[in-house]
């Protein structure tokens, strides 16, 4: 009996083993060479295939360099505005979202830094379970400790989802203001930083009143960012 309980934990820690193998060869990969998918990008795929098999999805991988620096500051100013100091997690910016999701009771707000969301981009799900959220720490852990700063914003830039089967800078700003990642002027770049907490949402609620104030909020916040050169 105690026999195979020992061989079959030593099963699942070879399999854990294996799998975190998975993830470090990926994150090794992709410091290097862009990615194609992530997966949120297919799972979003999938999700419009349902209705339309021959959906494609938005998206155009652009350089660091030909992103404007207004929405490389607006995002940093609306996600993460310690990104360049923290080594993966913002262990205040948790604490007081934790604060404020009790005193609520309901989850209002996220601690999750630019690097812990792509991390859940790059390989995971939306899902909120204890194991999805310790693997996407361990992930974090690899991306932070293997990649630059500018390249986990220059990933995430190009990766994150902007709409319905929209992702990344570039084919946000085509979508919504008919030109270039590289031409964002900051009230764009402020207006896109703020979609991304609810982007389908926000793609049918341009107007909607929580998505401008929150623009102004990080309008005001932009000024005071420094983003990876």
């Amino acid at each position: 009996m105690f026999r195979l309980l020992g061989k079959g934990l030593l099963l699942l820690a070879a399999l854990f083993l294996f799998v975190q193998f998975w993830y470090l060869g990926h994150v090794l990969w992709w410091k290097a060479f862009d990615p194609a998918s992530t997966a949120f990008m297919e799972s979003g795929l999938a999700r419009l295939q349902e209705k339309r098999p021959e959906a494609e999805l938005r998206h155009r991988w652009v350089a660091y360099a030909r992103i404007s620096i207004h929405l490389k500051r607006a995002v940093i100013a609306a996600e993460d505005s310690k990104f360049l100091a923290h080594e993966g997690f913002d262990w205040d910016g948790m604490e007081t979202a934790l604060e404020k999701n009790l005193q609520r009771g309901r989850i209002v707000a996220g601690g999750s830094t630019i690097s812990q969301q792509l991390a859940k981009n790059l390989f995971l799900s939306a899902s909120k379970n204890p194991f999805r959220k310790l693997q996407e720490a361990v992930i974090t852990v690899m991306i932070e400790q293997l990649w630059s700063k500018r390249r986990i914003l220059e990933v995430y830039l190009n990766v994150i989802e902007w709409g319905n089967g929209i992702y990344g800078a570039e084919a946000a700003a085509r979508r919504y203001f008919k030109g270039s990642a590289a031409s964002l002027g900051p009230g764009e770049a402020a207006h896109l930083a703020a979609m991304i907490p609810n982007p389908r949402y926000y793609e049918r609620h341009r107007s909607a009143r929580g998505l401008q104030k929150r623009q102004g909020t990080i309008a005001a916040r932009m000024g005071q960012v420094a983003v990876p050169r």
